[in-house]
């Protein structure tokens, strides 16, 4: 190990059990006293593959013995409990696309209708596969002047479950990739009055009801669900994220074994520390960082609105943690000036041809802050050009045409036929323009012509077609007749 002075410097490790046992781990690796006989196979030894493994360390076998870690588990998996209100939780070192699928097996049985969201993440989908659920789609409003989604109406859920009353419950996502909120606490209401749970893919919302002037999280809301990514908001490691529960609606022995059966076996020691550390500091400190963070993000909010055609996402039903920037009216192609931040190392998380998204979080400093803004706003300076209408990204815009459900299409035979000859056919795949990464098609949807021209408008436009078979669009995967 290389040598990295005091490993806790803000002295988290009193109150997180996993970030307390990984570094007396390193310390130990670190002062030549282990000679580990267990996985990982690298032993420490940065001499073969580099530093690229330092700090890599199991949960068993390292962070505690192989038949005492989920002791430790458990006690950082309460502590984490008590600070969101939950009875049940869980760390994944698979993010929250492990989280959304864990609880996709949770809530019904195969064959069952489950009220989801459209603009869902492609883990959603995937879980409702695994778990042979058949989606009932409510979908957001979209804003006309910006061209993105807003919340998905209470009354949409209320309707569906009211045409669905035998569906098992109401699966959503908020805040929405771009920051936008829902009105969680009537979803709650609306799911609890037709006898159902309230799951909610808060993975962006780590943050959420530790200051005042952000919005509750989802459970003290009412939802009776969450995943919620570690690594987004907070100052986790990749891939860690938390799954929470309240069980008067959830089952909590079908919740571990739906957590389990979707989870490694070897999870890492280091994210679950990290996972821990993150939650440590969030309970000490949380308000006084995302205090920190909204000032960053209302100062860059201004400034950017003093920019001749610059917008931003702001107001009721918008996250003041994030930053969403407007580009339509400057002429500016979100391509070229992402292009741009990116030489200049500040990538930022999405663009498309009118949005730029970058993440500020409560590890930025209000000086980063300000340099990113700087640099954004010569970026798009260079890049001005005859203000435009705005356009909404095809995964806003398309309506899905459900034929079979996402099970059923995904084990069918499937052949591969071009473009022309898809429309009209069942899609056996999914294809999501990226940014956002929101399917436009999912398996057993029908493919439309509307739906292929917006796929191809997008990546003419500089996106990128993600988890398509051919992401040049000249074929694609359907069901065979």
């Amino acid at each position: 190990m290389t040598d990295s002075g005091d490993r806790d410097p803000l002295g988290l490790a009193g109150d997180a059990p996993l970030l307390a046992g990984w570094l007396a781990w390193t310390r130990r690796v670190q002062a030549g006293e282990l000679t580990p006989m267990t996985t990982p196979g690298h032993k420490q030894r940065q001499d073969l593959v580099g530093a690229v493994v330092a700090g890599d360390a199991p949960l068993y076998g390292a962070v505690d013995s192989i038949k005492h870690a989920d002791q430790l588990r458990a006690d950082a998996e309460a502590r984490a409990a008590a600070l969101w209100g939950a009875d049940w939780c869980r760390f994944s070192v698979a993010g929250s696309t492990h989280g959304n699928q864990a609880l996709c097996l949770a809530i019904g049985n195969p064959g069952q209708e489950v009220i989801i969201t459209r603009t869902l993440h492609r883990s959603l989908l995937l879980g409702l596969v695994l778990a042979g659920l058949y989606p009932v789609w409510v979908r957001p409003d979209i804003d006309p002047a910006s061209g993105l989604p807003t919340a998905v109406p209470a009354r949409a859920v209320r309707d569906a479950l009211a045409a669905h009353p035998d569906a098992c419950g109401v699966i959503l996502g908020d805040p929405s990739y771009v920051g936008t909120t829902g009105d969680v606490a009537g979803h709650a209401e609306a799911a609890h009055a037709a006898g159902v749970p309230l799951i909610v893919d808060a993975a962006w919302a780590a943050h959420f009801g530790f200051h005042p002037d952000l919005p509750p999280h989802p459970l003290a809301a009412g939802a009776d669900a969450m995943v919620t990514s570690a690594h987004k908001a907070l100052p986790a490691c990749t891939q860690g994220a938390l799954v929470l529960a309240r069980t008067e609606r959830l089952d909590p022995a079908r919740l571990d074994r739906a957590f389990e059966a979707t989870h490694t076996t070897s999870p890492a020691g280091a994210i679950m520390a990290s996972i821990d550390a993150a939650r440590a500091l969030l309970a000490r400190d949380g308000e006084h960082l995302c205090g920190r963070l909204l000032r960053c993000v209302a100062a860059a909010r201004k400034r950017l609105r003093e920019v001749p055609g610059v917008d931003v996402l702001d107001g009721p039903g918008v996250e003041p943690g994030k930053l969403v920037v407007l580009l339509a009216g400057t002429g500016a192609h979100g391509g070229l000036v992402e292009a741009d931040l990116i030489a200049a190392g500040m990538a930022p998380e999405m663009a498309d041809r009118d949005t730029i998204v970058p993440i500020v979080t409560i590890a930025d400093s209000e000086e980063q802050v300000a340099v990113f803004t700087g640099v954004l706003i010569s970026a798009i300076e260079r890049h001005r050009g005859e203000p435009r209408p705005v356009a909404s990204s095809a995964s806003w815009t398309v309506e899905p045409r459900t034929v079979l459900g996402p099970r059923e299409a995904f084990f069918a035979p499937n052949e591969t036929v071009s473009a022309a000859a898809a429309v009209g056919r069942v899609s056996a795949e999914l294809v999501a323009p990226y940014p956002p990464g929101i399917p436009v098609l999912a398996p057993g949807e029908l493919i439309t012509a509307e739906a292929v021209a917006a796929l191809h408008h997008a990546a003419v436009d500089g996106g990128r077609i993600a988890y398509a078979a051919d992401p040049s669009l000249a074929t694609f995967q359907v069901i065979s007749a």
